[in-house]
Parts: C-alpha cells; sequence; structure tokens
C-alpha cells in the first residue's frame, strides 16, 4: 500500500508539472491571478488562505500543489504513514474553484481548503476501507452527509487518512490496509488512535484541516498527542450518516485542526439536521446557525470551570503532564475564569462501572448491509473467518461476534437508563457547583513509543463526553520531555458549544502553546 501511495504521489506532482506547462485558454487564464510570491502553508489557518486567494497572491491550484509537494516529500520518505490515499481529482476541483471565484467573487465558507479525511467517512470518489483490508478498493455509492456538506461549502477533499483498524484502538493507529502511523513529533511515538492518520497529517502540515471521528477518544487523544486542537460535538449536533460505525450510540464526527477558530469554520459547516440520522432531531432549536460570535478572547472571564482531579490524582498520572495542568490552572484564573477546585462527581465510579455496551458487530453489519452488495464482503463474521484483520484485532472482533450473539443490544444513550443516570448525576453536580464546564488533561501521561503497552496509558476520554453526549474539546497544553505535546480537555453540557467554545478560545489565545513538530518545519 506504500508503495502504491508513494508511486499516486510521484503521478500527481508530474500531473501538476504538466498541467502548469500547458495553461489555460487566455480567457480561463485572465480569469484567475497568478501567484507572485511563495504562499507559506507551515501553520496557515483557513482564513490565511482566503485571504491570499483575495489579494491574488495564491489560487486554489497552487495551493493544492504545494500541499501534494509536500505530501511526497514527507509522509513516506519519513515513515509518518500518515495517509493511505490521496485524491486524484483534487487539481481538477482547485481549478474549478478558481474559475468560480473569478466569475462570481465569492469565496464559499472552506473555499479551496485541502482537508484530510479520516477513512471511514464515506466517498463516493474515493476508496473507504475503515482501516481493513477486506475493504481495499471499495468506493461507496455516496458521500456521508459531513463530506457532503464540506464539499457543498468549498472543501478539496485532498485525501484520506491511516486509522486504527475499524477504529478499535485508542492507544495506537494501526490498520490492515496501510500499517503503522507515527507522531511527527517524535516518529517513535503513537500519536494515539484512532484518528491518528488525521493527526499526524494535519500536526504536520500535510493538508489544512482535518475531519476524525470519536467514539471513546480518537478526535481528543490524537489531537491532544498531535498539538492540535480537537473537537466532539455534542452527539446529534453532527450527523454519524455515512461514517462507517465502531459503537454507534456513541460515535460522533468532528474537526481536528491546528487551531480553535479553523474547528469552528468546520463546524460551522458540518452541523445540522439530518433525516437519515433521527439523533440530529435533539439538535432542533437547540443549534447555532452560525458559531463564529463565540470566538470570544475574553471568554474565560466571569467563566466557572470545575476542576476535576479524579485522573491527575491516580498514582500512574505522570509529573509533567501534571505540572502542565497546574500551569493551564493559573492561566485559566489569569484570564478571569472562577475555578470551582476540587470539583466532584458522586458516585462516579459505581455511575461509570461497566457503562460500555459493544455494538460493534451490529452496527458494522447494519452498515455493510446498507451498501446494497456493493461492499467486498456482507458482515463481520465473513471478513473473520477470511482473516482479514490485524492480528492483534483478533480477539476484539471473536468477543463482538460472541456478544452480538449473547447478549440484548443496548439503547440510545438518550434513551438508555444508565446514561441517563450517568448524565443527571454529573449535571447536578455542574449545577450544585455552579460550573459552566468541566477540565482535566486529555491523557494523564505523554504519548508512549511504538510497541511501549505497558507504560501507564493516560486515556481521560473514555468516559463523559461518550456517555453522555456532552461535548468535549482537546487543546494544546504544552510539552513533556521538551517536545511531547499534552492537551487539555474543556467538557460542557448538552448542546452548549457557544460556552466550551469561548472558554477554548480564549485559552488558546493566551498561551499559544501550538508549535509544529520540529522534523516536518
Amino acid at each position: 500500500m506504500r508503495k502504491h501511495l508513494v508511486i499516486g504521489t510521484l503521478i500527481l506532482s508530474l500531473w501538476a508539472a504538466a498541467c502548469a506547462s500547458h495553461p489555460p485558454s487566455p480567457s480561463a487564464a485572465a480569469s484567475v491571478p497568478v501567484p507572485t510570491t511563495p504562499f507559506p502553508i507551515v501553520e496557515t489557518t483557513i482564513d490565511d488562505i482566503h485571504t491570499a486567494f483575495r489579494d491574488g497572491s495564491l489560487t486554489c491550484r497552487t495551493l493544492i500543489e504545494m500541499y501534494l509537494a509536500r505530501i511526497a516529500t514527507y509522509d513516506q520518505p519519513t515513515g509518518l504513514n500518515a495517509l493511505v490515499v490521496l485524491n486524484p481529482k483534487a487539481l481538477a476541483v482547485a481549478d474549478e474553484l478558481d474559475s468560480e471565484f473569478k466569475r462570481t467573487g465569492i469565496l464559499r465558507p472552506l473555499h479551496g481548503i485541502p482537508i484530510i479525511v479520516k477513512d471511514n467517512y464515506e466517498t463516493l470518489d474515493l476508496q473507504t476501507s475503515g482501516g481493513s483490508i477486506a475493504l481495499k478498493g471499495f468506493i461507496p455509492a455516496k458521500d456521508a452527509f459531513q463530506v457532503r456538506r464540506l464539499r457543498e461549502a468549498g472543501a478539496v477533499i485532498l485525501a484520506k487518512s491511516n486509522m486504527g483498524e475499524w477504529a478499535f484502538s485508542p492507544l495506537e493507529t494501526v490498520s490492515s490496509i496501510a500499517g503503522v502511523t507515527r507522531n511527527p513529533y517524535n516518529l517513535e511515538y503513537v500519536p494515539a488512535g484512532s484518528s491518528g492518520g488525521t493527526a499526524a497529517a494535519v500536526a504536520s502540515n500535510l493538508g489544512a484541516v482535518g475531519m476524525g471521528t470519536d467514539t471513546g477518544n480518537s478526535i481528543r487523544g490524537p489531537s491532544s498527542h498531535c498539538a492540535l486542537v480537537g473537537f466532539r460535538p455534542t452527539l446529534g449536533l453532527t450527523s454519524r450518516a455515512g461514517i462507517i460505525p465502531l459503537y454507534l450510540r456513541n460515535d460522533v464526527g468532528g474537526p481536528m485542526t491546528r487551531t480553535v477558530r479553523d474547528a469552528v469554520r468546520i463546524l460551522d459547516v458540518t452541523a445540522g439536521y439530518d433525516p437519515t440520522d433521527p439523533v440530529t432531531k435533539t439538535a432542533e432549536g437547540r443549534a447555532w446557525n452560525s458559531y463564529a460570535a463565540f470566538l470570544d478572547p475574553r471568554g474565560l472571564n466571569g467563566a466557572r470551570i470545575g476542576v476535576f482531579r479524579r485522573f491527575t490524582d491516580a498514582p500512574t498520572a505522570d509529573a509533567e503532564v501534571k505540572a502542565l495542568w497546574e500551569n493551564a490552572l493559573r492561566d485559566l484564573q489569569a484570564g478571569g475564569a472562577i475555578l470551582v477546585d476540587p470539583f466532584e462527581i458522586p458516585d462516579f465510579e459505581a455511575l461509570s462501572k461497566n457503562i460500555w455496551c459493544d455494538t460493534f458487530q451490529h452496527d458494522v453489519d447494519g452498515w455493510l448491509a446498507a451498501q446494497g452488495g456493493r461492499a467486498p464482503y456482507p458482515d463481520l463474521r465473513s471478513i473473520f473467518v477470511a482473516g482479514l484483520f490485524v492480528p492483534g484485532n483478533k480477539g476484539r472482533i471473536s468477543r463482538a461476534l460472541e456478544t452480538a450473539a449473547s447478549s440484548k443490544p443496548c439503547g440510545d444513550i438518550y434513551e438508555e437508563p444508565k446514561n441517563i443516570a450517568f448524565r443527571e448525576a454529573i449535571l447536578k453536580a455542574m449545577d450544585l457547583s455552579r460550573v459552566d464546564v468541566l477540565i482535566y488533561p486529555t491523557w494523564s501521561n505523554p504519548p508512549r513509543k511504538i510497541g511501549d503497552f505497558k507504560s501507564p496509558a493516560g486515556d481521560n476520554s473514555q468516559l463523559i463526553p461518550p456517555h453522555t453526549g456532552f461535548p468535549g474539546i482537546s487543546v494544546p497544553m504544552g510539552y513533556t520531555r521538551g517536545h511531547l505535546p499534552a492537551g487539555l480537555q474543556i467538557v460542557g453540557r448538552l448542546f452548549s458549544e457557544p460556552t466550551v467554545i469561548k472558554i477554548a478560545y480564549a485559552y488558546e489565545q493566551a498561551t499559544r502553546h501550538r508549535r509544529p513538530p520540529e522534523p516536518f518545519k
């Protein structure tokens, strides 16, 4: 697969050079300003790109060519291995967008923005594998709802990213279709999972922004490990339709970006009601047309923040992460926040015990059946019998098949009694303390080395947002060991994205912890 990706990248590079040597007709050429200076794509933002489009110093085509060249230089040659497949139509789409801008003078919300999409989002023109070799070459008949929204907003799907096979592992990103993805801050370390490919690509500036999915950790964890902003919206604010499920009752798709502002720009176009996903009905009357107004650098002033110390009080919590955490608390107070410290949730252990429900076999079989015979295999059992999986996932798949045969399926988290009880207990504690959000480190330990399953993991994302439906965002909190990123997680009430965004943005603007990985500058 790696060989094919390199060949595909070279072909695209040659194609770009050939197109550059054969300009369009005079009328078309006159329609697009010719860039006069190189555009700095490292750490660029959506606003930077759109400013350059407007002042004529950049075109969509040139931007895509620059990203393709950067991918060819950094992804496979370094062993980062963040991407599975490139979009061969990316340059053609860029040309169409350039022509449109000249004709209309209007930029769509994500006009020309190169985006990396996790390989469990359906894309009607690109392979969608879920990290499984069993789906090699499979191209769905339609786009996932959120992918369609991104394209309508003018985004260019630049590439599909590697992921943990079937989105299983929060600890690492390893697939049977593309192998191991590494952390760009140190290639000996993991980017967490399962959206590690998107995280590694966006962190190393192989794309402007990215999309991940989060069942228990997989947007927020990789974002923490790669110094990104990872936003898991309220369950129901965005559609799950067209995303290969892990546990559908917990699954959420959302942005992974280098800034809070860019994450909000993506949320603005992906949020919304989708009749094919009933859970989005819960957002009616509770969603905003745009969340950009809540990007307030003074958003910490007067905010009441619950300091949830359960994770950092654990004996395995890393001393350097705890030091960053204490610094974050001081930064929040300096910005005017009122800390409720410690914030406690009565009976947290008992309420969260055995709250996971393995619906994987039921959910993935439903997704495969919905492909109408287009998928190479009809169900999970046939994939298992064929032996098409990462060896380490054999037990996980076997248990999923056994669980489906021996237990009744769980209800939606908005209807299941144990989820309701957990959510109400947290809301009651928040009400009593009058807190707007909860905070804790996204991980209590630094990224592990690849292959290390003995060091403490420290994943703190598996309980509160996934089992309550609450929104959670991870923002860079600093670095341990001098270069390994850590993240601060901010969790709000249902559909409290405005509050979460205000606090995350104000903290980000006050601290500016994000920096690109040294090997990829």
